[in-house]
């Protein structure tokens, strides 16, 4: 059953509850995370029922009118592309609001101790994660560029508080620097957007089709492309993303994973979809780029043995191949593209979590202090080779799938473009080696071999913790088995490119 205003409920009700949250939860304190899990478990279920809507219709679309003296509307479209995208972002974020409630509050204990402020800490810690989920799932949904500039910016609000007041290492410099990379990315994106709003008088993706032949078309899709390659940190832009993603808390690392990613979204649904010819002009350099930006990855997180800062430098690479499949150009490599930045959402959302159960179990980042955990934390070292096995793209699980079907139109484009792509593709599948090595590796360190005399009383991790996350690696087995739960919607969002 498809309820009035559904569209407009996933963006407006957790935006609502964020107010509320910080209201009531300097009265509730830690309860407070139940307030926002219970939101986005509503807002996940009122998804679910317009993906059936989907389904059977092909999209569903709401428009609102905002200040009517001007005309001002926005409005929301759920179709094949988006609303798979939006509904996972949801899942995750509602995943990490479960594994916060008692994540946030060791935080709060480690850094302010038992003092009174700490359910003031509470309300800003859980009103401010509602932003994140509101500004995903609107991004996915919005029919307009202003929107999504927006969307990109209040997002970086709560990653710049969160990080000041709940962070690890260097934790003001470092919200500092998120908020001026996040800026900066999504002021490039937005002189795009200005340019094609000169050329258009609109702000709807929709109008970007009207550029075809146009002598700024060009730049216009240039000035876009570099700002979401600087939100997604590709070779080059990349300097900030090991700093922001290992020292913030490990359950908006696990949201940050998504902002990340949903570049990759951004790209096939304004660039892609509205301005492909276009597009296909900077289709080689981009995959030239996203391979040197996977291989660079890949060392980078070689070398690290801090479990955070490890998982941190991975989504560099593990983001890159999503890029591939869409610069590619080919219908199974845009699709496949998407899936995998789905897949490794799931994915990444469970390691990072795992990285905060450590933490939180043991007190310690580094690995080289850690060993044979299996033997204490069978159900998290279990978590751990699953994550692993979806990055790795290990069936059953959702990344081989999305990975084999991405590498399908990757190497469809070598073939039909001649020795230099197919050589960009074979290059890419052997990077993927890396990814195998830098999962699986530290699963042998952290939870194999003899364990260290100062762990040997060490405990499972709360319910609570790791429930959400075996929630989303069966999420993950479920579509890697069933794929067409996912498949279903791509490719009939697909069928109607222009390509």
């Amino acid at each position: 059953m498809y309820l009035p205003y559904s569209l407009l409920q996933t963006v407006l009700i957790p935006l609502i509850m964020a107010s509320f949250t910080a209201f009531v939860g300097r009265k509730v304190g830690k309860k407070a995370g139940w307030i926002t899990f219970s939101t986005l478990a509503y807002t996940t279920i009122v998804l679910c029922m317009v993906g059936v809507e989907v389904l059977r219709k092909g999209y569903v679309y709401e428009e609102y009118v905002w200040i009517p003296i001007l005309e001002v509307k926005f409005g929301f479209l759920a179709d094949g592309l988006s609303l798979p995208v939006a509904l996972a972002m949801n899942v995750t974020c509602a995943a990490l609001a479960l594994f916060s409630v008692n994540y946030i509050e060791h935080r709060i204990e480690i850094i302010y101790g038992h003092g009174e402020e700490k359910n003031f800490l509470y309300a800003i810690y859980h009103s401010l994660f509602l932003v994140f989920p509101a500004g995903l799932v609107w991004i996915s949904l919005t029919t307009d560029l202003i929107v999504v500039y927006l969307a990109l910016e209040l997002i970086h609000i709560p990653l710049y508080i969160i990080m000041y007041y709940f962070g690890y290492v260097e934790r003001r410099r470092i919200a500092l620097m998120s908020f001026l990379w996040g800026t900066a990315g999504a002021s490039v994106f937005f002189v795009g957007v200005l340019l094609a709003y000169t050329q258009t008088k609109s702000f709807a993706i929709l109008s970007l089709q009207g550029l075809t032949g146009n002598p700024l078309a060009f730049w216009i899709c240039l000035f876009m492309l570099i700002g979401i390659l600087i939100k997604m940190a590709v070779f080059g832009f990349q300097a900030w993303l090991p700093w922001v993603h290992a020292e913030h808390p490990t359950c908006i690392a696990g949201i940050l994973a998504n902002i990340v990613g949903i570049g990759n979204y951004i790209i096939a649904r304004i660039l892609i979809q509205q301005m492909f010819k276009t597009f296909q002009m900077l289709s080689i350099p981009t995959m030239i780029l996203a391979l040197v930006t996977m291989v660079y990855g890949a060392f980078l997180t070689l070398a690290q043995d801090d479990v955070k800062r490890l998982y941190a430098c991975s989504t560099i690479s593990q983001t890159a191949y999503s890029l591939l499949g869409l610069a590619s150009c080919t219908t199974l490599g845009i699709v496949g593209g998407i899936f995998w930045f789905i897949s490794h959402a799931f994915g990444k959302c469970i390691l990072f979590s795992l990285a905060g159960v450590l933490v939180y179990q043991l007190g310690i980042r580094d690995m080289k202090q850690m060993g044979g955990l299996a033997q204490k934390m069978p159900l998290t070292a279990v978590l751990c080779i699953l994550g692993s096995m979806i990055l790795s793209a290990v069936p059953p699980l959702s990344g081989f799938i999305s990975k084999w079907i991405l590498f399908s139109g990757v190497f469809l484009q070598g073939i039909q473009s001649g020795l230099f792509i197919f050589v960009v593709a074979m290059l890419s599948m052997i990077a993927t080696a890396f990814t195998v090595v830098y999962t699986f590796w530290p699963v042998k360190r952290m939870f194999f071999g003899p364990i260290p005399s100062n762990l040997k009383n060490v405990k499972e991790a709360p319910l609570i913790m790791v429930g959400p996350l075996l929630a989303l690696a069966l999420i993950s087995i479920l579509i890697g088995i069933y794929p067409n739960l996912v498949m279903d919607f791509l490719v009939s969002w697909a069928e109607n490119l222009k390509i």
